[in-house]
Formats: C-alpha cells, structure tokens, sequence
C-alpha cells in the first residue's frame, strides 16, 4: 500500500504588530484547514499572542504550530521586553525596532534550512525575505495586509512621482494611472514622501518593497474580488503581479470564543463582555463603535475635541481609548462633567474590546475608524458604515476606498499624516467629528449608505464560502504549491 504523502507545510512569519499578527493567525487557520502543515515563526514574548487560538484549532484536529526565534532586543539597542510595535514609546525607539527586525534575516535563513517548508508566507514589510528564501530553494510568497486598492496607489506614487509637480501641501492632486479618479493632498501622505525625492527614506523603502514583491513568487492579499474588482484586475493584469485573494481572513472566526478573543486572547471574560451587555440594552443602530486600533496616538487636545463632537451628535456610543500611560488621569481628556452628562448614552473602556463581536452586535449602527486594513474589513464584513479618521500609514488610502469608490462611509476631514506619537498641528473640529457622525447614524443618506454596507457585507460572506471567488483563489494557490507551479 502506498503511504501518505507528507502534508503541504507552509511557514508564516508575520510584522511583529498586532494588525499584521491578527490576519496572519487567521491565515495559518485557513490554510491548515485545508490540510496544509501550517507553522508561525515569531519571538518568545509574542507566542502567548497565537496560543490559545492554536490549541483549540489542534484539539479539532489541524496542524498548526509555533516556532519561536529570538529577538535582538540588545543587539539592537533596545531594552529587554521591547519585542512588538506597540511596546514602542519614542521615536528613537522606533528605529531601533525596526534595526532589530532587520537582524532577523540570519535566524529566519536558520529556520528554513532547519525545517524545509514548502513555501515561506512573510509579511510585505519584509523585502529581505524573498532573498533569504531564495538562498534557501524556497518560494516566497508576500503577505499584504491592505488592500489591492491601496497597493495600486503606492505603485503609482513611485512609478508616477505626482508628488514633484505639486507646489503646495494642500493643493489636490490626482492618483494617475488608476482605474478611478482619485484626489488626495501632499499633507495627506507620508513626511518622507512629500519631498518627492529619489534617494529619499520612504522613497527607498518603497522600491525595496516593489522590488522584494516583484521578484517573489507572488502576493496573499487579505482582500476579496467582488469588494474591488477593478483593482484586482489592476493589479494583475496592468502591474503584472501575480497574487491571489482569500479574504476577508477575519470570517475564519466562527464562534463566539474565537471572535471575542481574536487580537488579545489574554483578557479576561469579564472585560470582555461588559460593554456587550450594555450593548444589549440599546435600539438597533443606535451606537457608535469608536477605535483608532491598538498603535494609533491622539493627542489630548483631540481627544476633548472628539468627546465634544459626541455629545454634539447626539447619538449613543462605546468608544475604545487606547492605554498608553496606566497614570494617565482620564479628566485630563475628557470635557468638565462629560462622563455624568452622557451616563447611560456613552460606555468608554481603555485599552482593548472584542471588536468583531462589538461590530457585529445588532446596537451598532456605525464604527469611527482610523482605517486600519483590518478594522475596514472588519466593518465591511459586519455590514457596518463608517466615520473614517486616517492617522497614518496607507490610512489616507484606505479612506478614498471607503468613502468614495464603495460609498460606505464619510469622512471627519482629517488631512494630515503624521508620525506615530508626533502631535498634529490641524486638529479636526467638533463641528466636523458631529456632523460625520450624524451623516453616518441618522437620516435617509444614511440608511442608504447602510444598504451599501449590508450588501457588500453579504458578498463578503460569499467570497469565502466554498466556490467563491476568495475559497477558489485559496484551492489555486495551494494547488500550485503542492505541484511547484506558481
């Protein structure tokens, strides 16, 4: 009797961040679900991250693992501890991150001679990896956790440069060479960036991320076909990149533990579901879920401007604020007397909340988002519309996605990007924050871009289903994988 042929084993090694780890997780699930042998590499600090996930997916019966690798916090002059995005508290010590993760290259080449997966899975933010593969007779396969939208726009910055004929950074310029016709500001994109310079330091990461993408075996997007169809054929067909869709990679979260646990499995229950019990003494889409997702800034300043815009609105709401100083005095960004004054309309939690049980929760009528890949897919899954306010990152993008292409959401008027932790000189007004609330909650416009929402939401669950376009795209890239064809 011939014996069984050993499993497909692909490695995933995702950004040391939690909205890279949250969809890698979901990806390795996916991808062991369908037989392959799925293991995450990642440092000992961040393995309790994946953990329990993991074990429940091996108690049903899936082979997914960890495998830990060392983070050069010393090497790298950062202190001991420091081993995810988050746990940055400077500027300086930014850099010094990510000089640590760059040292990864040498264990990651350690690991896949020692192990021999079929495939290495690596984050896009990782352009070396494709070289560390290849030395090692291994396919490389990039993992974007963004859109293909957004991945479009970046390829024209830099095949375009629009940036070096604008003369002020307020002055609108179009995206050329897209399929729709898209206007952002040079305020609206990164400092490095906005010099439009050829050696300049997010000019040169972007053309090691093109190039490391270009020359891999092709690219895993968290993305769906019918979500933006004229950017995946864009993408695959104009650019000439290879990539397959098998999103949105968050519906793998089938009951309530994996929902309520996915990107912080270390909370306790009680944390958990407090504020869904006070969501379940409120009238459908009265609530606004409000979160800038696990890294995000906002100056005090703009936090007392958001609260004044709340309660300006009206409407009901369960805003998450992110925990950066446990001493941190809340009164110091709330308005005199805000808390008694909205007691009973408003919960307000610091830190961290079950955000796919929140956004599927029938009180939520709309979701204040920084725009984060994984927040909007999130949204657009649960049929939620959106108060869009970009920070950073392809954030700006993601908004042009939201509010202009699919027409599920309305902007606050944010206009500047900013470093992480810099405070912003243009602060978006109360007048504003209201007005975008009241658009998104309440009246006709409203319901009709709820009607938006709720059927891309149905074409989300679609795509994964079997027979879909993204579960087809899943069953193409493993077929290529097991017979060595992508």
């Amino acid at each position: 009797m011939d014996s069984k042929p050993d499993p497909l084993h692909v490695l995933f090694f995702p950004h040391l961040a939690h909205g890279h780890m949250i969809p890698t997780i979901d990806m390795a699930r996916v991808f062991a679900r369908q037989g392959v042998k799925a293991t995450i590499l990642t440092t000992q600090l961040n393995a309790p991250f994946f953990s329990k996930t993991i074990e429940r997916e091996r108690e049903l019966g899936f082979e997914i693992d960890i495998l830990i690798i060392k983070f050069p916090s010393v090497e790298a002059g950062l202190p001991e501890g420091i081993e995810i995005i988050s746990s940055i508290t400077s500027q300086e010590m930014g850099f010094k991150f990510f000089k640590a993760v760059s040292l990864l290259q040498q264990p990651l080449q350690q690991v896949l001679q020692d192990c021999r997966p079929n495939c290495l899975v690596a984050d896009g933010m990782f352009p070396w990896a494709t070289e560390v593969a290849s030395k090692v007779g291994i396919p490389r396969l990039v993992f974007h956790g963004t859109s293909y939208f957004a991945s479009s726009v970046f390829d024209s910055f830099h095949r375009y440069q629009p940036l070096k004929d604008v003369i002020s950074d307020d002055q609108p310029f179009e995206v050329p060479g897209i399929p729709d016709k898209i206007k952002m500001t040079r305020r609206q994109q990164p400092v490095e960036l906005r010099d439009s310079g050829a050696n300049s330091e997010i000019t040169v990461l972007l053309h090691k991320l093109l190039e490391a993408e270009i020359s891999s075996s092709g690219v895993i997007m968290n993305s769906f076909q019918e979500l933006e169809p004229a950017y995946v054929e864009h993408y695959r067909k104009t650019l000439g990149r290879k990539s397959w869709h098998i999103g949105p990679l968050s519906l793998c979260n089938k009951n309530r533990e994996d929902k309520s646990e996915r990107g912080n499995a270390n909370v306790s229950s009680i944390d958990r579901v407090e504020c869904l019990r006070w969501l379940d003494l409120k009238k459908q889409n009265s609530v606004l879920y409000i979160c800038f997702g696990s890294v995000s800034w906002i100056s005090a300043a703009q936090l007392i401007k958001i609260a004044e815009g709340i309660e300006a609105s009206g409407v009901d709401f369960l805003w998450v604020v992110r925990k950066t100083n446990k001493d941190e005095d809340k009164e110091e960004w709330l308005p005199k007397g805000f808390e008694e004054r909205m007691k009973g309309k408003g919960f307000i939690t610091r830190g961290w909340a079950p955000q796919v049980l929140i956004l599927e929760h029938e009180a939520i009528g709309g979701f204040m988002t920084h725009c984060g890949w994984n927040s909007t897919l999130e949204s657009i899954t649960a049929g939620v519309p959106m108060v869009t306010w970009p920070l950073s990152n392809e954030q700006f993008i993601n908004e042009k996605l939201v509010t202009d292409i699919l027409r599920v959401g309305v902007g606050v008027g944010a206009q500047e990007w900013c470093r992480w932790m810099e405070g912003r000189k243009l602060l978006v007004t109360e007048e504003n924050i209201s007005k975008a609330i009241a658009e998104v909650m309440v009246g006709e416009e409203a319901d009709n871009i709820r009607n938006r929402a709720g059927a891309l939401k149905e074409m989300a669950k679609g795509a994964v289903e079997e027979g879909g376009s993204s579960h087809s795209d899943l069953m193409a890239l493993l077929d290529g994988l097991r017979f060595n064809s992508i």
